[in-house]
This record gives structure tokens, C-alpha cells and sequence, in this order.
């Protein structure tokens, strides 16, 4: 072999090193394409060898010929072999979006909410506009401006969480009626919703947590006739037109006269069941005329305006409504159980 065929043998010995090496560092389909190209392309380095190798003499053709093609099957059969990873690397990422997809979890409304909502478009029908407060208090809203007097035996009845001397977790959402009325002028008609904070023994019906509905209507000639007609209508809207409402008198210190409502029982339809302590009624709310004190605390002339107001714990309609047997179940987040409504 001459000096001309022994270099391009020597020749063949690099390209290969640096080919083999090159296949190594490949990373991408646009990387293995550009390598064809440069080794084994019309253009490339071992076509351009293989074209100058025709010149040769016979034996050292056949030679360096032989060395060039066994190179280039070398590198074809590694670029496939790089080629098909490539591929199964691709097909594994690929989304069949044939197949069914995983159905993600939704969310939905709690219980509670779903029956407060209800509860306030009954009202709303009615005319009745929707105010919220704080849920953090002084004693005189929470209390005093209620007709609550400092040291009365009925705020026994409220006991509540403080905070510090005089500022409380709002036991009822009873205040913020005193803040809309220190603001505005009769006529009025509102509902008030929110979360209410009193330090209750946790049973299946009581919770240091519950959420309130109270509503408040004021004005010149409001009757307690038209409380019975708007909370007669919104129980039956909320429960059942069948049902019966009963009124009995009560005491609470911001209404006079009072009355505790009842609903006849929706279990056994009045006949007297264990849920409603076989009387055939369940209580449902406290409502009555708001008492001349509280006007005037809040400089309305009890002789021109009267008015009424009524309350409700949410938890109860809830309860009653999709038969709940235990107040706690709504404080759980037990998913089996979020998951039927």
C-alpha cells in the first residue's frame, strides 16, 4: 500500500473515533438527523472518502473500500438503533386521546350552604335585602343595644367567646340589625346571615359553631300578622306546603311580644314520633315585635314605627331538611359524607 492509501486508512481510524463519540453525545431527533447528514449524507464525510478511494490501485481500493463500507454499516446500524430509542421514548410520552380520561374530582357546595342560599332567595323573593357584619363584637351591639343590661340572667343563655374587656365572637347576628338601624331610616327589610361563636357542650345537636339567619322588617303599621304571613310562607316554601306552623309565647329580650315557632313533624306528619318527642311538633325558630327599648336605642320613635324580627340556626333547617341526625358530621369534612349533596 502506498503512503496515499495507508493515510486514508489512518483517516478512516479517526473519523471513526470521532463518529462513534459524536453518537454518543446525541440527544435530540434534530442531533441524530444532523449527524446523518454530516457522516453518511450525499455530502458527507464518509461518501466524500469513498469517492476519492475510486482512484486508488486495485489492492488498496479493496482495502480502504472494504474499511469505508464496514465503517459506514457500523454507524447506519448504530443510527438505527438511536433512531427506534428515540421512538419508544416518544411513543411513551404520547397522550391516547382515544382512551377515556381520568374524570378530575369537583367540587361542590356544603350543606350548609346550599340550604343558606336557598333559605336567602326565599327572602329575596319577599323583598328582603341581604346584609353581612362582623363577626367580632363589642358587648354594647352584642348585648346592650339588644336590651341585654349588664348583669341580666338572659345573657346566660348567650355564653360567648372574649376576646378581650368588652370585645367578643358575636353570639347571634342580632348586632348587625342594630348597625343597619343606627344608619338608616325606616322603612326597613332585611335579612342578615353569618357565623355565630357560643360556648355550647359539643353534642349531636350543638356546636361552638353555627351559622345564623335572622331577619328584620321595620316600618309605619307592622303587625305581628305580617311576621306569621312571611315566616308561615317561607316554611312551607322551605319544607312543604302540607306542613303546619304553630306559634307559642316566649321570652327573648329584644321582642315583645314573643313566640317560639313550630313546624308540625316531618317525619311522622304530626302524628308523634321519637323526633319530635311524640308531640308532633319540632321548633324551629324565635321570632316576635321588636321591642320599643331597642328602637329607641337606636332613635326610633316606638310610637310612629314598630317592627318585627325573627332568627334561626342553619344548621337546624339543614338538618331537618336532608335528615341529619348530628350536627357534627358538618364539621368533619368526611367526604363520604360531603359527597351526597
Amino acid at each position: 500500500m502506498n503512503k496515499k492509501g495507508n493515510s486514508y486508512t489512518i483517516e478512516l481510524k479517526k473519523i471513526e473515533k470521532e463518529a462513534f463519540l459524536s453518537l454518543k453525545k446525541v440527544e435530540t431527533k434534530e442531533e441524530l438527523e444532523n449527524f446523518r447528514i454530516a457522516y453518511l449524507g450525499r455530502k458527507g464525510v464518509l461518501n466524500g472518502i469513498l469517492r476519492k478511494i475510486k482512484d486508488f490501485p486495485l489492492e488498496e481500493k479493496k482495502i480502504s473500500g472494504r474499511q469505508a463500507n464496514n465503517l459506514k454499516r457500523q454507524l447506519e446500524e448504530n443510527l438505527k438503533k438511536r433512531v427506534l430509542q428515540f421512538e419508544k421514548k416518544t411513543e411513551a410520552k404520547k397522550i391516547d386521546i382515544t382512551l377515556p380520561g381520568i374524570k378530575p374530582k369537583l367540587g361542590h357546595l356544603h350543606p350548609i350552604t346550599l340550604i343558606r342560599e336557598e333559605m336567602k332567595g326565599i327572602f329575596q323573593e319577599l323583598g328582603f335585602e341581604i346584609i353581612t357584619g362582623p363577626e367580632i363584637e363589642t358587648e354594647y351591639y352584642n348585648f346592650e343595644a339588644l336590651n341585654f343590661p349588664k348583669y341580666h340572667p338572659a345573657r346566660d343563655s348567650f355564653d360567648s367567646f372574649y376576646l378581650a374587656s368588652g370585645i367578643l365572637l358575636r353570639s347571634h347576628t342580632s348586632p348587625v340589625q342594630i348597625r343597619v338601624m343606627e344608619k338608616r331610616k325606616p322603612p326597613l327589610r332585611i335579612i342578615t346571615t353569618g357565623r355565630c361563636f357560643r360556648r355550647d357542650a359539643i353534642d349531636n345537636s350543638h356546636f361552638p359553631i353555627f351559622h345564623q339567619m335572622e331577619g328584620l322588617m321595620v316600618g309605619e303599621g307592622i303587625k305581628f300578622s305580617h311576621l306569621k304571613g312571611i315566616l308561615i310562607y317561607f316554611l312551607q316554601k322551605i319544607f312543604s306546603s302540607e306542613i303546619k306552623v304553630r306559634f307559642l309565647p316566649a321570652y327573648f329580650p329584644f321582642t315583645e311580644p314573643s313566640a317560639e315557632v313550630s313546624i308540625s313533624c316531618i317525619f311522622c306528619k304530626g302524628f308523634g314520633c321519637s323526633s319530635c318527642g311524640h308531640s308532633g311538633w319540632i321548633e324551629i325558630l324565635g321570632a316576635g315585635m321588636v321591642n320599643p327599648k331597642v328602637l329607641r336605642k337606636v332613635k326610633y320613635d316606638p310610637e310612629k314605627f314598630t317592627g318585627f324580627a325573627f332568627g334561626m340556626g342553619i344548621e337546624r333547617i339543614t338538618m331537618l331538611k336532608y335528615k341529619i341526625s348530628d350536627i357534627r358530621l358538618f364539621w368533619e369534612n368526611d367526604v363520604r359524607f360531603l359527597e351526597q349533596f
